[in-house]
């Protein structure tokens, strides 16, 4: 899946963190906006001199002087940058109009007007960067769960080192209460972790020997070693800061038609203030230059479209600040609105809905063979698979009876394995291998109605044993389908390559619409088309492993459960769940819609207010003062509404 990486500053505002000005770094504080304070105090004195107490000789060029210096610590920046953006081509920015507005106040002789148009700018974009730096704060968060320091194993010591200097396949030592620098398997026995940081968890977390563990968890209660497995530019947690510090350059379609929309809006609105100026000279007797500019003027200050280029953006990112701060990572705007209309959520099962961590609960012999030379050959053809099942079985065997030389060992998607073990022809697999190698199986009554993944071992074509394997549905799944019903989503589909019979049950327990059993990972794909065309809006799917990467491509939203699922799925996907919990897809839609209605309820304030104030300057009823709240006004109330969305609740609990 491509993302582009766009640069995040406001193109039609000016603002760019290339042109020196970051728009996202700063925090309102008095040391980093003394210029408004300064500012502010020399106006509020000229209007004392000025209107309250009238002092003889506060007048003619020592007047001009005084508001002259006031205006010079909030107007020499934003002249400056219009003028650099003016060599640029960049005529019609915010700078521009309003180093435009505010010298022609002083050139009518509005000085105050003139230094309190710039000043409320100034104030209004000190205001906007701390907003926006809120919204950054969950995510930059992060960066605090990333370790700066590991222990090295150096011969037979241990040397503290930087992260980033530490290869794969090295061994690290991690002590109590440290936080694990990388990804690596445990070479140690069995250790605690707190994995909240990850995962979401508050119950620590146990891991055995061979087991990998990931960057950001917490050791928990003994000196631990480990054997590094990603470098540290890699690991999990460096990948999750990546993919939500990406988010940003990911535009929604309203955040685009906004932009597109201020670009044409701009200079219309500049052509419509120059023709107020200079039109009333052929039809208005007697024509007052003066008033006539004055009223141009008003109209620049309003035509600024600050409050849609800044809070809407700043809505969005403020959904995805909340969505970080919820364990949910969504990857940009546009994901955000595509999960505001899904209608259709489909779920893998294992790792999904089910907790995917399997155990044998039987294993049925058919044959006169050996049992434990049977035993002795499963373990000889599991041992070097991945797959979960795999390592129960194995798990379950422990320690064969014998060590058996395994030759042409072959994968067949979706079904099992084949090797031959010994000489002899050995499968291993479900249902649909069997019957396609036309393996006459024995019967299965007494698994009929129980939730269990069903497997089958076939020697040289004879059937020779059955295991049946267990994966507890997780406790939040049941949640998680309430909840999105309750917000409309009533087709909720599992896709598994497990038996029928067992999806079925698990489809009856979680009170599931549809549910399709037995399918290949290609078989998937085609289903969620099917799926996909049949639904009446966008199709969520949400998955967790290797094999569910090509149906987190194609659908609409692609939801990986867990940032401990496979590096495919969480790269693949637009939304990644944190706390492998279900029920956060309903809370991500939550936020989506929630997002959606604050971005609208910006537009129609600042449209609304800056049509309505446009209007009544041009009949000559609004002053400059009123057009400094139609412009800076109306921004900072969108930006507080929409950094709202950062301290609401959005779980089904609240």
């Amino acid at each position: 899946m491509k993302h582009d990486h766009q640069d995040t500053g406001c193109s039609t505002c000016g603002f760019n963190q290339s042109q020196g000005i970051d728009h996202h770094t700063h925090s309102f504080s008095l040391s980093k906006h003394w210029q408004p304070i300064i500012s502010a105090i020399l106006l509020s004195i000229g209007l004392i001199l000025d209107y309250f107490y009238p002092v003889a000789h506060f007048d003619g060029y020592f007047r001009l002087s005084w508001y002259i210096l006031a205006y010079l610590p909030v107007g020499y920046p934003v002249l400056k940058m219009g003028w650099e953006n003016l060599i640029r081509g960049e005529l019609f920015t915010e700078f521009f109009l309003m180093g435009i507005a505010t010298l022609g106040a002083f050139y009518i002789g509005e000085y105050p007007e003139g230094v309190a148009v710039m000043l409320f700018y100034s104030v209004g974009e000190a205001f906007q960067h701390s907003a926006i730096e809120k919204a950054r704060s969950n995510i930059r968060a992060l960066l605090d769960v990333r370790a700066e320091e590991a222990h090295l194993k150096v011969g037979e010591t241990f040397r503290t080192v930087h992260p980033k200097t530490v290869g794969v396949g090295q061994t690290i030592r991690v002590k109590p209460g440290e936080r694990i620098p990388l990804d690596g398997k445990l070479i140690t026995d069995r250790a605690a972790f707190d994995t909240s940081a990850i995962t979401g968890e508050s119950k620590p977390r146990h891991f055995g020997t061979g087991e990998e563990v990931l960057a950001g968890m917490i050791n928990l209660n003994r000196v631990i070693e480990l054997k590094v497995q990603k470098t540290y530019e890699n690991s999990s947690i460096s990948r999750i800061l990546k993919m939500v510090q990406d988010a940003a350059s990911r535009k929604a379609k309203t955040e685009l038609f906004i932009r597109s929309f201020a670009k044409v809006y701009t200079p219309i609105v500049v052509l419509l203030a120059t023709l107020l100026v200079v039109l009333p000279v052929f039809f208005v007797s007697p024509y007052e230059f003066h008033d006539w500019l004055y009223r141009g003027l008003v109209f620049l200050v309003i035509s600024c479209p600050c409050a849609l280029v800044i809070s809407i953006p700043l809505g969005y990112f403020g959904g995805i600040g909340a969505a970080s701060k919820n364990g949910i990572l969504i990857k940009g705007g546009n994901f955000l609105d595509a999960l505001r209309s899904v209608k259709t959520v489909v779920f893998d099962k294992t790792g999904t809905l089910t907790h995917g961590i399997f155990a044998v609960r039987d294993l049925i012999f058919h044959s006169d063979e050996d049992e434990k030379l049977i035993l002795s050959y499963l373990y000889a053809i599991e041992r070097s698979s991945t797959h979960p099942v795999a390592k129960a079985i194995t798990d379950y065997i422990d320690t064969p009876e014998k060590e058996l030389q395994v030759t042409n060992q072959r994968e067949i998607p979706g079904m099992g394995l084949t090797a031959t073990v010994n000489g002899d022809s050995v499968l291993i697999g479900n249902q649909k291998l069997m019957e396609s190698e036309k393996i006459r199986l024995n019967s299965r009554q007494e698994i009929i109605g129980q939730s269990l993944t069903v497997v089958y071992l076939a020697i040289n074509g004879v059937h020779a044993a059955t295991i049946t394997i267990s994966d507890e549905i997780k406790e939040d799944s049941k949640r998680g389908i309430e909840q999105l019903k309750k917000l409309g989503i009533e087709n909720s589909v599992m896709l598994s390559g497990d038996h029928q019979q067992v999806v079925d049950e698990i489809a009856r327990e979680l009170n599931l619409n549809e549910v399709y059993g037995d399918l290949l990972p290609e078989e998937k794909a085609e289903k969620l088309k099917e799926i996909m065309q049949q639904s009446g809006g966008l199709t969520a799917y949400a998955g967790d492993g290797i094999n569910d990467a090509p149906v987190l491509a194609l659908s609409d939203v692609g939801i990986a459960m867990g940032a401990m699922g496979s590096d495919v799925a969480v790269e693949t996907a637009d939304v990644v769940i944190q706390t492998d919990q279900p029920s956060k897809i309903a809370e991500a839609i939550r936020i989506a819609r929630k997002t959606r209605n604050i971005v609208w309820q910006n537009i129609g304030l600042a449209m609304g207010v800056k049509l309505l104030v446009l209007a009544l300057g041009a009949l000559g009823m609004a002053t400059l003062w009123e057009a400094v709240f139609a412009d800076v006004g109306v921004a900072l109330l969108a930006i507080l509404n929409a950094v709202r969305i950062q301290n609401m609740k959005f779980s089904s609990d609240a």
